[in-house]
């Protein structure tokens, strides 16, 4: 699971944020307009959803680079995410909604209802779920069939495949669902090649999922897990039809044979160049009560820059963005003319923020002092760093580890300065009164890509104020996880002191096990670990256990609220700011209403102007 967080903030950085220039979701809860041209820090509304819904037209949509992946056993990118939601099934999803509280918390999608103990979908003692699956969804083979309880069982077996294209996330499902970790072991040493893999998924049985019949599952948890339906809302819990079986997972002929069971279906998809999807002549809006199938088919096409982007949706020869957003240049102006084709809308995350590396023995082992990093809590003008992604406009300065729009936010701010724009003779004096009168001098391994240089800048001027030096280690994005930040060899010889990663939690509301728990529970650190400052307090890993096990709302977001203060009293990290995402439409496109999940309008839910 720690990996599939670092994954996540990875594809974020390289996609869908990119003209932001973002590391890896957040702000209040103020909304936008009735056109969507939102504050920047809300939910925002329904784009342009007057009249009413309308069938027909091709809904065009443009961005620059293709998907990770194809196959929901490994897709993370945001892009997929999107694709995904027109093809793809999952038990529970969430609904496109322009009310927060709804859009975040999980719904019957091919389930029936959410389980709860009093409708007998949760055992007493929380360790077994029972889901029942709806009548009506079927795929689109020919002749078309029900999705049964067996293909969910198989999407799951499909998980750890040990292929190269396997990067999703397993650890959420092995960390909860019994026998999966064994079976993922199992699956390791398997040869890699169709029949070896055909012959392994059909042979060998995960112990906690259970096709009880046709249209019963139950999974059986390691311990209780009040979080075990926003897990089977991810993409890779969807179900995979038999047929998946014929190829390597996501290799090339995958690609081509993909089949759905959602309102639409890829009919025609050349690799890196573009998607036409076309109705599904198998769904039926009846079994469906998240999605839509309004325009007649979809056409993604790639290749263009963001400005390309821009310019072609504002001209309207394209509709929707793809994996990119409003240049940051071009907001100002729409909002001055309140552009009803903008939209700007919460990303629910901490992005970048400063970590500190504790097993760092430079400075006499400086970091691993907490008055040392109380001291540098003060050292950040948050508000000039804001500027390099466009000001207050996209983004609100954050004073904690939990951003809005997660479980156990309650704002907090320890280290509160005049206007979020630091006080380095605090800094100074703290540092002095800690041991370091004349300072210190820090390596910071840095992106060269994107923004990241500019942040760097930043942090190193705001820190020189304080009579703290910062030493710039250039790396390049490819290196920057897996070279330094996750590798404890390179923490432990302090190779570097601090950095400025970013986090997305890969799904948002009661959400403790997608942020706090991969970040700051030191039992987890190790290679590949995503407690990048080796961070461990034990006071802060009970709360942790209390959330996740917890199926009561309310003491999971106490328990993560007192991790949260936690971890900002140990000054484990500096935050800086929580994004907003600006997007564009066309005239002709009503009803884009913003998915957190993609960062981008739910395609499935959008209608296209009738006289267009």
């Amino acid at each position: 699971m720690s990996a599939s967080g670092s994954k996540r903030i990875t594809v974020l950085s390289l996609m869908t944020l990119v003209a932001l220039g973002a590391t890896a979701c957040g702000g209040s809860t103020t909304s936008g307009t009735g056109t969507g041209n939102g504050s920047g820090s809300g939910q925002g509304a329904n784009v342009n959803a007057t009249g009413s819904p309308t069938r027909g037209g091709t809904l065009r949509v443009i961005g620059n680079a293709d998907v990770d992946h194809l196959d929901t056993a490994s897709a993370y990118y945001t892009t997929s995410y999107s694709l995904e939601r027109t093809f793809t099934r999952q038990l529970y999803s969430y609904p496109a909604s322009t009310d927060k509280n709804k859009a975040l918390e999980p719904a019957p999608d091919v389930a029936t209802e959410l389980p709860t103990k009093s409708n007998g979908g949760i055992s007493s003692d929380g360790r077994t779920i029972t889901v029942h699956l709806r009548d009506g969804v079927r795929w689109n083979t020919t002749p078309a069939r029900q999705v049964t309880a067996a293909d969910f069982v198989l999407g799951f077996k499909r998980l750890c495949n040990p292929t190269q294209n396997s990067v999703g996330a397993p650890g959420y499902f092995e960390d909860t669902i019994a026998g999966m970790k064994d079976y993922c072991a199992a699956f390791a040493s398997v040869p890699q090649n169709v029949a070896a893999f055909m012959d392994f998924m059909t042979s060998h049985d995960i112990s906690g999922i259970q096709a009880v019949d046709d249209t019963t599952l139950r999974f059986t948890l390691t311990k209780p897990a009040g979080d075990f339906v926003n897990i089977l809302a991810l993409p890779f819990s969807s179900a995979a039809p038999v047929e998946y079986l014929n190829y390597m997972p996501d290799d090339a002929d995958f690609r081509q044979h993909t089949l759905s069971d959602g309102p639409y279906a890829i009919t025609k998809y050349v690799p890196g160049q573009s998607y036409v999807l076309g109705r599904n002549p198998a769904w039926q809006q009846s079994s469906d009560p998240l999605r839509h199938q309004y325009p007649n088919g979809i056409q993604v096409t790639l290749g263009a820059d963001e400005n390309a982007v821009q310019q072609q949706i504002a001209a309207g020869t394209q509709d929707l963005e793809w994996d990119t957003t409003v240049p940051t240049a071009d907001v100002p102006t729409l909002k001055a003319g309140s552009d009803a084709r903008l939209g700007i809308y919460p990303n629910y995350d901490s992005n970048p923020f400063l970590v500190f590396n504790e097993q760092s023995p430079n400075n006499s082992g400086a970091l691993g002092k907490v008055a040392v990093r109380q001291a540098l809590e003060y050292a950040v003008d948050k508000v000039a760093l804001g500027q390099i992604y466009g000001g207050t406009t996209l983004n609100t300065p954050l004073d904690q580890v939990i951003p809005p729009g997660n479980v156990g936010y309650r704002a907090i701010d320890p280290y509160r300065t005049t206007g979020s724009r630091g006080d380095p003779a605090k800094c100074k004096s703290m540092l002095a009164a800690a041991g370091y009168p004349n300072g210190l001098t820090l390596t910071d391994v840095y992106r060269t890509s994107g923004k990241h240089p500019d942040v760097y800048q930043s942090v190193q001027a705001d820190f020189k104020k304080c009579g703290v030096t910062i030493v710039g280690k250039p790396a390049a994005a490819s290196d920057y996880y897996g070279k330094y930040l996750s590798d404890p060899t390179a923490a432990k010889s302090g190779v570097w002191d601090v950095s400025e990663p970013g986090w997305v939690p890969d799904w948002y509301g009661n959400n403790g096990r997608a942020i706090v728990e991969p970040l700051f529970d030191g039992r987890t650190y190790g290679p590949g670990s995503t407690d990048w400052g080796d961070y461990d307090n034990a006071r802060v890993n009970a709360d942790i256990d209390k959330a996740l096990s917890t199926t009561d709302s309310s003491q999971a977001a106490s328990a993560l609220h007192d991790a949260d203060t936690q971890i900002m009293k140990d000054a484990a990290l500096i935050p800086f700011q929580t994004q907003s995402t600006p997007l564009m439409r066309s005239e002709r496109v009503h009803n884009a209403v913003f998915w957190p999940f993609s960062t981008e309008y739910d395609y499935s839910n959008v209608w296209l102007d009738p006289a267009s």
